[in-house]
Parts: C-alpha cells; structure tokens; sequence
C-alpha cells in the first residue's frame, strides 16, 4: 500500500510540473500573440496615417525649356565641326538663331514690297517667313535659365551675351518697319480716384 501510494504521489507531482509547464508556454504563446497583433496594428496605422504625396508635373514652361534645350544641343552636335557647350559663344547663337528662320511663321516685308510697312497686306506677296522676335525673345530668355541650371556659370552665359541681345533688339526694329506694328510696351491708363466729398457735420441743438 505504501509503495502505491508513493508512487500516485510521484506521478500527481509530475502531472503537476507538466501542467506548469504547459501554462507557461501558454502564456509566452499569448504574449507573443498579443505582440504581433499590437506590432501590425502600429505598422498599419502608419501606413495609413503617411498619405502618398501625389508627383509634382512640370508646368508648360518647364517643358517647353526642357525641348529648348534639347534642340539646341542637337544643333551643336550637327554643327560641322561639332562644338561642345564649353565652346560655344554669342557668335553659335546668332547663328542658331538664323537657322531658326527656315521655320519661321511670320511674313517680313521687304523694303521693294507693296505692302512694306502695311499692318495688314490685302493679298499675299513672295516676301520670306521669319521667326516673330517675341518668340526669339521668349526662347533666348529659356536657353539663358536653362544654361545656367545645367551647370553653365552666368559669367559665361553666351545667350546673354551683348551680340545676342543687339541682334534681338535689331530683329524687333526692323520687324515693326517691315509690318507696320510697334512694340513698344502700352502705358497704363491710370483711373482717376474718385475723393469722396465731405459730408457737413451735424450738431445736435437741446432746447
């Protein structure tokens, strides 16, 4: 009897440390469960909490700089020699924009036309196309930011360059002579301010 009652007691201890044993892995289970649950809960409030900035476009001026200058270093690779853009000068982009001409829009009378200095010819005539001097203008100005935003020091811009804006400046003169328009910049007309009258003063009398 007592050899069976030793060894009941034996096997309840045992029964026991295996019971704890279980509780305690239970409880790590649980802790680990509860900790990938608040780990995924932080992560997804994260994620929704950082809205996605949607990307920048560039504007239409961006763009238009951006072919500029595409189009102009594809001149000076086709240039014979070929020129590099450390060695260009005011001199290449006088001579750009010459070559630009070819596919100009604008009708520029010469002096022996009818219609010389005509605003607005009644029939057409075999005077040549040029480029408008508004869009050599707009273009010079693109190519000078966009020299200078590659790399290009403003010392050394050569759309900047004193040729370069004589030219322009040459193009504008001739061009208003030739169509019979003026560029020049219309003065504002400054609205005369209305002052407002006084008003008389009113002063109560008591009887």
């Amino acid at each position: 009897m007592s050899s069976n009652k030793d060894q009941f007691e034996s096997s309840s201890k045992t029964d026991k440390t295996n019971m704890n044993h279980v509780t305690i892995k239970t409880a790590e289970n649980s802790s680990n469960s509860n900790l990938n649950i608040t780990t995924s809960m932080t992560m997804s409030s994260v994620s929704s909490s950082s809205p996605s900035s949607p990307p920048s476009t560039p504007s239409r001026y961006e763009n238009q700089k951006r072919r500029d200058w595409i189009t102009f270093g594809q001149y000076l690779g086709n240039h014979r020699p070929p020129l590099s853009l450390s060695r260009c000068s005011g001199a290449h982009v006088l001579e750009f924009l010459r070559y630009l001409d070819q596919f100009g829009k604008t009708k520029v009378h010469t002096q022996l036309c009818p219609f010389f200095g005509l605003p607005n010819p009644p029939a057409s005539c075999p005077c040549p196309l040029r480029q408008a001097w508004g869009s050599l203008d707009a273009l010079i100005g693109r190519l000078r930011a966009a020299f200078e935003e590659n790399g290009g020091k403003p010392e050394a811009n050569p759309f900047g360059a004193p040729a370069v804006r004589l030219y322009l400046r040459e193009v504008r003169d001739s061009q208003a002579t030739a169509r019979g328009i003026s560029y020049e910049k219309k003065k504002r007309k400054r609205v005369p301010q209305v002052q407002a009258s006084p008003q008389p003063s009113t002063t109560a009398t008591f009887k």
